[in-house]
């Protein structure tokens, strides 16, 4: 208590009390049903109400059929959502979070795909989420939308919501009536301050008219200094005093980004964190009804004791810290942070899923998403408690063995190197990709606490597996880089030409500080993601020159679900590196090498003192018989090399059916 004293104080909003300051904001999870809120969802947010959450703001509802985003939205204008979120806000209220539900119209910024309606905003500007253009609302439309987000809140607390959060973040239909920019408006909706938030003082003042004093209303903003058109912290200032003065806002939220800098509403690892601090501290100087929370950024209970004790934020909302550990606030009060499975701000699975409309997970929590169905962080234990050994301590290993010791099993893990982590590891040694290593370190202290038997620097060799102890055998084994340098568009060739020169070499040695590369090197990215951008990356830091040549259309193609591939190109372009897109190696001279464009088929040949091949791993599987007598199971790359998503979900899901 007295480590986090600030953050684990109560907070009254109207009639309720939140047991601390952590919020599970709101966010797009994607996992209703047709439209419904059905198990996925409601496992996914009971287990953060269990986990200790003061308060959840569930996933944004579209007020209006013209505001539709994503394929897994709760369906709009609906009274059928109702009796589904009553037996979901009831079990959340049990467990003793406040539930609150966000709504939302994104304005220009639609998606017809999913809509197929034309997008409306105050003066027909185009949509930043994809090619189209907008629809400039009409007066009767402009009544109409306000009376759908009443009607929206008024079926939230029939649903058994304490509140709503009104959504005005990332240049959302109500920042376009506050922005000169996108709001051209000359009537009584647009040009002056005072007619730029009437579209919001109005549908706020409607929402308290209609749901009651004792109902919660939140307002979602955003911050962002990308671009001048969009508001300045001094024009949030103005407008949020506004609707302070009026006495019907209990919070507000600030989150950073918007939709003209849509890479910082999710911030991955290439930010800082604390990003909204600048703003929430200016908002606290100027309010006098609602509380202020700081989203984005806020991983870990230390930045949010920051945050509260310094006075720059009442609350902190976390979000992907809560998707990575469900019970990051319980352990937060019960004095236990080191067991906290920290977020590693890799967006893969959360917006990396959600980017795909797909509904959202974890890297290194798989039971995000399918907490109905494997009961999310909170183990049952085994009726047969067996001798387990692992072989192999890369992501699926390591999750395998901490899984089984959590239930109870008798557990021993061994690795041939001299260290946890595997390919894993070495990505935490790239640039800003740190907090892998502090996710390692987790690992050796679950295994400490469960009582699994860890052994470094050790390999057995067949017999030696076959006469141990373990009843099961799980092999984790891994990958290895392909020798022969084949390249998935150039499959005519089973092997590169002049890979026997010498000077070729994978990310993994290039890692290990293993290669010897001179000061000119080509990295070839096959799989357009983080194997070869991040160690482009690692070498242009250390002043190498780098060329990174990829078949794809643009560099960090498969991070682009992510929203860090920009933030990527343009450190790798700051520190001077060439990125050369739809190429090919066609041959390796031992001093440089030979390229081919796969758009024209020319070549073309520069100087180059090493080639690093960042090209699909082999699967390592050096027992590919099993183990007479054993039961013996094979997880992650030693059954086919993948993301590290798959590694973890494959050694949780293994480890809850021994």
């Amino acid at each position: 208590m007295t480590q986090h004293r600030h953050l684990l104080q109560p907070l009254r909003l109207r009639d309720q009390t939140l047991r601390n300051r952590i919020v599970f904001g709101a966010h797009t999870n994607n996992m209703s049903d047709m439209g419904m809120p059905g198990p996925r969802m409601e496992g996914y947010l009971v287990e953060r109400a269990l986990g200790g959450a003061a308060m959840i703001v569930t996933e944004p509802v579209p007020v209006h059929r013209t505001g539709v985003l994503t394929r897994g939205n709760l369906l709009h204008e609906s009274d059928d959502i109702i009796p589904h979120f009553q037996k979901i806000t009831a079990r959340v209220k049990e467990a003793g979070a406040v539930i609150c539900q966000q709504l939302y119209h994104v304005g220009a910024h639609g998606d017809s795909d999913l809509s197929f309606a034309p997008h409306w905003s105050p003066s027909g500007g185009p949509s930043y989420h994809d090619s189209d253009g907008s629809h400039r609302m009409t007066e009767s439309e402009i009544e109409e939308v306000l009376q759908a987000h009443v009607a929206a809140a008024v079926r939230a607390k029939m649903s058994g919501f304490q509140g709503v959060e009104v959504w005005a973040a990332y240049h959302s239909l109500l920042d376009q009536f506050w922005t000169p920019w996108s709001n051209q408006r000359s009537d009584k909706w647009g040009g002056t301050l005072e007619n730029r938030t009437r579209f919001s003082r109005t549908l706020i003042e409607n929402i308290r008219r209609a749901c009651g004093e004792e109902f919660i209303i939140g307002l979602a903003i955003s911050y962002s200094t990308a671009y001048s058109v969009t508001l300045s912290a001094e024009n949030m200032c103005e407008i949020i005093a506004l609707h302070d003065a009026t006495g019907h806002v209990d919070y507000v939220t600030c989150g950073y980004g918007s939709y003209l800098e849509f890479e910082g509403i999710i911030p991955p690892f290439t930010h800082g964190e604390k990003l909204t601090t600048p703003l929430t501290s200016q908002l606290k100087a100027i309010v006098k009804h609602a509380a202020i929370t700081s989203e984005a950024g806020v991983r870990t209970p230390e930045n949010a004791e920051t945050i509260v004790a310094s006075g720059e934020a009442d609350l902190v909302s976390i979000v992907r810290g809560q998707i990575a550990d469900p019970h990051l606030a319980r352990k937060t009060t019960e004095g236990r942070v080191e067991d906290i499975r920290g977020c590693i701000s890799c967006n893969q699975m959360c917006w990396g899923r959600r980017s795909r409309d797909y509904w959202i997970s974890c890297l290194i929590n798989p039971s995000v998403g399918r907490e109905f169905e494997w009961g999310g962080d909170r183990f049952t234990a085994s009726v047969s408690p067996k001798s387990v050994l692992v072989v192999g301590a890369g992501p699926a290993g390591l999750e395998a063995a901490r899984v089984a010791a959590e239930r109870g099993h008798t557990v021993e893990i061994i690795e041939a190197s001299g260290q946890i982590g595997g390919q894993f590891r070495l990505a935490g040694m790239q640039p800003r990709r740190a907090q892998i290593l502090d996710l390692m370190d987790w690992y050796e202290r679950q295994f400490i606490k469960l009582g699994v038997t860890l052994r470094l620097n050790c390999y057995l060799e067949e017999a030696e597996i076959a006469a141990h102890d373990a009843s099961v055998v799980i092999l984790a084994t891994g990958s290895l880089p392909d020798e022969a340098g084949f390249q998935r568009w150039m499959p005519q060739l089973d092997r590169l030409p002049g890979i026997d020169l010498g000077g070729v070499w994978s990310p993994e040695e290039v890692l290990r500080r293993e290669a010897r590369l001179g000061d000119a090197v080509v990295v070839y990215d096959e799989g357009s993601n983080w194997r070869g951008v991040g160690t482009a990356w690692a070498l242009a830091e250390q002043g190498i020159q780098v060329t990174i040549v990829t078949p794809e259309a643009f560099v960090g193609k498969e991070i682009a679900r992510t929203a860090a591939d920009g933030p990527a190109r343009r450190r790798l372009a700051q520190l001077g590196v060439r990125m050369l897109t739809e190429h090919c190696i066609a041959e390796w001279h031992g001093n440089g090498v030979t390229l081919r464009n796969l758009l024209t088929g020319a070549q073309e040949t520069m100087p180059a003192s090493g080639l690093v091949m960042a090209t699909t791993n082999r699967s390592f599987d050096p027992f590919p018989e099993g183990f007479a007598g054993k039961s013996t199971h094979r997880i992650g790359d030693c059954a086919a090399p993948r993301l590290a998503a798959y590694a973890f979900h494959e050694g949780r899901k293994l480890a809850l059916t021994l």
